[in-house]
């Protein structure tokens, strides 16, 4: 029952500390956005294309955005993880977001390392940041570990001056190991 219930959590982990607004944006809706363009996973023969129209000073402060979101996520201060997030968020609720991840922190030991991280996409008000993401994650209650790996397009816009992170897509790459 407990590693039914890990799951559970692993899986809400997956959807909600990364983003996916599971009830608001369907399968058809999120092929769509991918369809269009507007979501990053565009990868040709397996290389990711970096944008090329990013300002020096705005690719910068959007890295360092990034860098800040899965910092604050490891360091699992959530005052700090939320100040990361959008306000206004497209691809999640922030308030959900909020009680969802304080409570994973509570109950799990839990790390994102993030590798060949790539801004994919730029325009004033809006950047895509792709990155190889490795998850561990320990239960602490059973300890029940978790590690998977995965794209993810970060999808970061312009609040206030300063890059938020307002959805994020995720495509699991590899079979996930669980185990004691």
């Amino acid at each position: 029952m407990l590693k039914k219930s890990f799951l559970a959590v692993l899986t809400l982990l997956m959807l909600t500390a990364c983003g996916n607004k599971k009830d608001e944006m369907n399968a058809e809706e999120q092929q769509k956005i991918i369809d269009d363009g507007t979501i990053g996973f565009e990868m040709n023969g397996g290389q990711i294309t970096k944008a090329e129209n990013v300002p020096a000073d705005e690719g910068k402060a959007i890295l360092l955005a990034f860098n800040e979101y899965i910092e604050a996520f490891n360091s699992k201060d959530i005052d700090r993880y939320m100040q990361t997030l959008s306000k206004d968020p497209k691809g999640f609720d922030y308030d959900e977001e909020k009680e969802f991840t304080t409570e994973v922190f509570k109950e799990s030991d839990v790390k994102r390392d993030a590798k060949d991280t790539t801004i994919i996409k730029y325009n004033e008000d809006e950047a895509q940041v792709h990155s190889n993401i490795t998850l561990h994650l320990v239960q602490t209650k059973t300890n029940v570990k978790h590690e998977s790996a995965g794209q993810q397009v970060t999808v970061l816009v312009k609040e206030d001056g300063d890059w938020k992170v307002t959805s994020v897509f995720y495509m699991d790459d590899t079979k996930s190991s669980t185990g004691k």
